[in-house]
């Protein structure tokens, strides 16, 4: 098995472990507000090489996304943002592209640097968590709900996503 598929393997796994057994318990509410969720594993996808095959990177999106539904009790929620986020991977990448453009294969702060890397991160979490809440939702009428539990849960799940890239520095 290739070192680089090897190590995305186990980082998935430590991510999704992370995610489903312990993110999940944390519970903050202040007085009935309980917008804050944590939600680590988009970085899954967003660290994968950028020459991972469009196909390939939506599977691995459905399939971790189905993983996280068996664990959160929400069928297909989790799965279809997931799915929706790693289609959409490519089309934010080529948005913000550096002028050398993609020669490395891993997507981290280390070969990108940290400003790019935020950058990235920030508009796929965002667009995840805005995707996420918006299909648990199911209708516009919660518009303040879905607004605040995005807003929020980006807030809390970025920060913990950039201290744990300033922590670890993945290399691939």
């Amino acid at each position: 098995m290739n070192k680089l598929i090897r190590r995305n393997l186990i980082r998935a796994a430590i991510i999704l472990a992370i995610q489903v057994i312990l993110l999940k318990r944390i519970d903050i509410t202040f007085s009935g507000f309980n917008y804050i969720h944590f939600t680590i594993y988009p970085v899954i996808l967003a660290l994968l090489p950028y020459k991972t095959d469009k196909t390939l990177m939506v599977l691995i999106g459905f399939v971790m996304g189905f993983f996280v539904d068996m664990f959160y009790d929400s069928p297909g929620v989790h799965a279809a943002t997931s799915t929706f986020t790693a289609y959409l991977r490519y089309y934010i990448l080529a948005l913000i592209a550096p002028t050398d453009g993609y020669g490395k294969d891993g997507l981290t702060s280390y070969g990108y640097g940290f400003v790019w890397f935020v950058s990235y991160m920030g508009i796929l979490l965002f667009i995840h968590l805005l995707a996420l809440y918006s299909i648990e939702a199911f209708s516009f009428v919660y518009l303040n709900e879905i607004l605040l539990r995005s807003i929020f849960s980006f807030i809390a799940s970025f920060f913990l996503l950039v201290l744990a890239q300033l922590i670890f520095n993945p290399r691939y």
